[in-house]
């Protein structure tokens, strides 16, 4: 890697940005967690498409918050650019969810780990994914 980069990730705008992601990151992935959790052992569904309509349901969250603060200086605006980029971010994140619930399905089937630290950890190794896809082609920045 090149000491530019590894600058630019400890200071300046990219390291603003991915800082900015990590809170976004973490406050929506508190919300998926929270859903799953009401999902599975309040209404009783099956874990794993629990975590399907979580995710969606995070995915347009997340979008709506990278938009406004994450992403803010090159934010989409108007209508046509941000339902592109709603667009956008759900194929990025949709390509991310067959790694997410592959995580979480094999923690829990074939390891026995809990449902939702399972879930934590699913969230967190694809949660570099997303970033970079999303910097680069919801947003056209990296």
């Amino acid at each position: 890697m090149s000491r530019a980069f590894l600058r630019a990730l400890r200071s300046g705008s990219l390291a603003v940005r991915l800082r900015r992601y990590v809170v976004v990151g973490t406050v929506t992935a508190g919300i998926q967690m929270a859903l799953l959790w009401l999902f599975v052992d309040v209404a009783g569904v099956y874990y794993l498409l629990s975590a399907l309509i979580a995710i969606e349901i995070t995915i347009i969250l997340s979008y709506v918050l990278n938009n406004a603060w994450t992403f803010q200086a090159i934010q989409n605006t108007g209508l046509a650019d941000y339902l592109s980029g709603l667009v956008k971010t759900n194929v990025v994140r949709g390509t991310a969810i067959p790694i997410q619930l592959a995580i979480l399905a094999a923690l829990v089937e074939l390891v026995g780990v809990p449902y939702l630290p399972a879930n934590v950890v699913a969230i967190g190794v694809s949660g570099l994914y997303r970033y970079v896809l999303d910097a680069r082609w919801t947003w056209g920045r990296t």
